[in-house]
């Protein structure tokens, strides 16, 4: 079997890779029909509800218990990074958009000059504790019931 087929027929790749697409194209959906506009940003960044980053930890999680057990150093390595990936979604890339928020406002403030701000930051970095609940709810029963 070459190495191709190895990667899309395994599982714990094919899940979360195809979960995280879904989900992508779901805000992507909503921020059309709901907004009516087009925001390629939602199919390409973070941010948003639900997080796909969650989900995509989850179900690899979940489906690595479910293939090799949940008392397996993969799955304890996979569950870690879950934890990680969470924690760092929900904390430090959130605390991150809150501080481009702020400095988008102050260097939008009459005063400075073109030459002083090249590039306005990016505010959509991180989710709300409630967006990664439901991203990992995604995640895990994705991956329970594929």
């Amino acid at each position: 079997m070459n190495i191709f087929s190895e990667i899309i027929g395994n599982k714990c790749i094919v899940v979360p890779f195809c979960l995280w697409i879904t989900i992508q194209v779901f805000k992507f959906v909503y921020e059309l029909v709901i907004n009516k506009r087009i925001d390629f940003k939602r199919l390409f960044g973070a941010g948003g509800m639900p997080s796909s980053h969650s989900a995509v930890v989850c179900s690899a999680a979940t489906l690595i218990g479910k293939a090799l057990g949940f008392d397996s150093p993969e799955f304890a390595l996979a569950l870690v990074l879950a934890g990680v990936v969470m924690y760092d979604a929900a904390g430090v890339r959130r605390a991150a958009g809150k501080q481009a928020r702020i400095l988008n406002k102050l260097i939008s403030t009459p005063g400075l000059t073109k030459e002083q701000v090249n590039e306005k930051l990016t505010e959509a970095l991180g989710h709300s504790p409630l967006q990664v609940i439901v991203g990992a709810l995604i995640g895990v029963v994705a991956g329970v019931v594929i």
